[in-house]
């Protein structure tokens, strides 16, 4: 289980750093609802320190209102998988 909370954390943060590359580049980019499932299945600390460190969807109350969401539901699921 941690080594792939650790690959998904990483993957996630590297698609974050790619979409704002991209979104730089005024080219093809990542869904945000690739960003946040990849977030939701066990990438959020990725996603959360790719968010802050490429400054990217940050200002994006939308985006940030769902991925704090997202947050919530695993957080429930952690909480859960615990308890059980």
């Amino acid at each position: 289980m941690t080594l792939f909370l650790l690959i998904a954390n990483l993957i996630t943060f590297g698609v974050f750093g790619f979409d704002k590359l991209q979104a730089k580049k005024n080219r093809w980019r990542i869904s945000e609802n690739m960003l946040l499932g990849l977030s939701l299945i066990g990438g959020i600390m990725g996603a959360a320190f790719g968010m802050i460190t490429f400054n990217h969807k940050v200002s994006k109350k939308s985006f940030l209102v769902k991925f704090i969401l997202v947050v919530l539901i695993d957080l429930v699921l952690l909480y859960r998988l615990i308890r059980h």
